[in-house]
């Protein structure tokens, strides 16, 4: 398959201390790291793509541990993922397609047993094109608290010829989360759902 060619990186991180109540005891943070990379399908129809996921996954790892590193670099102090992908206009959605496996399985691994499956969102888009990257928690889907979205993206992101891929992690609930449903204090974790 081709060769995984890096334009960009960028790695962000956000510490939320209220949103609008009282200061959270501790701070939810959430970041996301980012990686520009040049599609090899761009401007033409390839029917056999899937074994660009196996290029893909040295660099799924890579994110992934960079990602852990800003957040601290504590696996246990991570409760919430998602990944997502954007690809510029000369390529199709197939492409951000080929991130799940990489992606989600880069954090699952470095996270050590989660259990969930990696929410995913992906979209064809021009430079400027943000995409909110849906968050679960790590072990049970089901877990209300920590249901959120991360925007991402990068202003001159993506060119016509590129893909933009994005990892999310976050430390907890969201602030003052407060609808009720399954806690995280209640997880079984046999499923990944509950």
């Amino acid at each position: 398959m081709p060769d995984v060619v890096i334009r960009k990186r960028s790695t962000v991180v956000e510490d939320i201390l209220h949103e609008g109540g009282p200061p959270a005891a501790t701070p939810y943070r959430r970041g996301a790291v980012l990686s520009v990379i040049r599609n090899p399908f761009a401007g033409r129809y390839v029917e056999d793509i899937a074994g660009f996921m196996d290029d893909l996954k040295p660099l799924g790892l890579d994110m992934a541990r960079t990602l852990l590193a800003a957040l601290g670099g504590d696996p246990a102090r991570i409760e919430g993922y998602g990944k997502g992908a954007i690809v510029g206009a000369a390529g199709e959605i197939e492409h951000g397609a080929l991130w799940h496996v990489p992606g989600g399985y880069a954090m699952r691994e470095i996270l050590g047993d989660a259990k969930a499956i990696v929410p995913s969102a992906k979209k064809v888009g021009g430079p400027g094109t943000r995409l909110d990257v849906p968050i679960t928690h790590i072990n049970a889907s089901y877990v209300r608290s920590h249901f959120d979205a991360m925007e991402v993206g990068i202003t001159d992101v993506p060119r016509a010829d590129e893909i933009l891929l994005a990892l999310v992690m976050t430390t907890g609930a969201r602030v003052h989360a407060r609808v009720g449903g399954l806690k995280a204090s209640d997880i079984k974790g046999e499923d990944g759902l509950r």
